[in-house]
């Protein structure tokens, strides 16, 4: 992505916000990065195009993977100096809870690292961050600088 290459040059290769604002489904669903300091928090507010199930109402399962999918990728890009976005190689995702109409929030952590793959565990949860609503662990292909 020239993306990168250009954040880079301009000094800003941990704005993840510009990253994330490049990345056409990321800025379709609105995601946000909340970073304070080393930690960085994905933010997904409500829009109604997100519900999967009216009745209850839920939010879609394909919008909580994709939100867990973007949470470790965007991790994995602060965490390393990739050229290009980690490439998905495989993901598991355990839903926990029914997502509420409410802003969602994500965090996720590198849990093994090589120089070609990075295993990454996330978690998503709306109110309250000890009662998650999904988790993914996830293999990613990584391509270095």
């Amino acid at each position: 992505m020239e993306i990168l290459k250009q954040l880079r040059e301009e000094g800003r290769a941990e704005d993840m916000q510009a990253l994330v604002d490049h990345i056409p489904y990321a800025k379709f669903m609105g995601i946000r990065v909340d970073r304070k300091g080393n930690e960085i928090t994905m933010v997904l507010p409500f829009k109604e195009m997100l519900i999967g199930n009216p009745v209850l109402p839920a939010l879609h399962g394909g919008a909580i993977g994709t939100f867990l999918e973007l949470t470790s990728v965007i991790q994995l890009m602060y965490n390393t100096q990739c050229e290009r976005l980690p490439k998905t190689v495989d993901i598991s995702i355990d839903y926990l809870r029914s997502g509420r109409p409410v802003e969602t929030y994500g965090r996720a952590f590198v849990t093994r690292q090589g120089r070609r793959v990075a295993n990454v565990r996330a978690e998503i949860w709306q109110e309250e961050i000890n009662k998650p609503i999904a988790a993914s662990h996830g293999h990613f292909l990584l391509t270095p600088v």
